[in-house]
């Protein structure tokens, strides 16, 4: 009969054993993955999201949902992605929000798509703060609120992410959930335009239009002084 302490000792050679397998699956699945080796990284990766890794977990739901080395499927991504949205995963959750926004995968469901969008907005995902501002200023799942939507898309701005910062030089021109501000919307277009974006380039040039040369002046002060900063504190 085996005594308390050799099986205490047996039992945590077996967690160790499993634990250096499940690190070396995921470690070979994931270089396989990005040599685009899908057959191996496959095999790999399965056994490291059966012991519950999340990475490995994310990264089959991924291969799903590209058709990477598998048959495109949209529920077996979902189905992946919820494992590690569950954990916090953010990417994971901005995900889920697509499909649940698109109804690929998964049932069209608006509020379920501002409910995970939100979940990784909390964690400060940029394009996820910038898609639930989307949703709040078009009442997709959730009840229109132009201030919501100013809200989430200031913190994907102080980011960098380019659209939240023209769609902010939009809500400024029009007084959308901010007070009307042609200074501020001329700056956020301005911070947009410099990174090539056609369409912040094109309102910046309409609503200089409607400004005196010192607003301009100013506005053109507080861009770059936003860029200095990196887009902290520009609001």
């Amino acid at each position: 009969m085996l005594t308390k302490t050799l099986k205490a000792v047996m039992l945590f050679i077996a967690v160790f054993c499993a634990s250096v397998v499940c690190a070396d699956d995921l470690e070979d699945g994931l270089a396989a993955h990005k040599n685009k080796n899908y057959a191996v990284a496959l095999v790999k990766l399965k056994k490291a999201a059966a012991q519950g890794n999340a990475q490995a977990q994310f990264t089959l739901g991924t291969m799903y949902d590209g058709g990477q080395g598998v048959v495109q499927d949209f529920s077996e991504a979902a189905k992946w992605y919820k494992l590690v949205a569950g954990q916090g995963y953010s990417i994971a959750q901005f995900n889920l929000g697509n499909m649940h926004r698109s109804g690929k995968g998964v049932v069209q469901d608006y509020a379920e798509a501002a409910r995970w969008y939100k979940l990784a907005a909390e964690q400060g995902l940029a394009q996820a703060q910038h898609t639930l501002g989307f949703m709040y200023a078009n009442e997709q799942g959730v009840v229109q609120d132009y201030s919501e939507a100013a809200k989430w898309w200031k913190l994907a701005a102080a980011q960098g992410h380019v659209i939240a910062q023209r769609n902010l030089g939009s809500i400024y021109g029009v007084g959308q959930g901010v007070a009307e501000d042609y200074v501020r919307s001329h700056m956020w277009f301005n911070l947009a335009a410099v990174k090539g974006d056609a369409e912040a380039v094109k309102s910046r040039g309409m609503i200089a239009e409607m400004m005196t040369t010192q607003q301009i002046a100013e506005a053109q002060k507080l861009a770059r002084e936003c860029q200095a900063r990196d887009y902290k504190n520009c609001d």
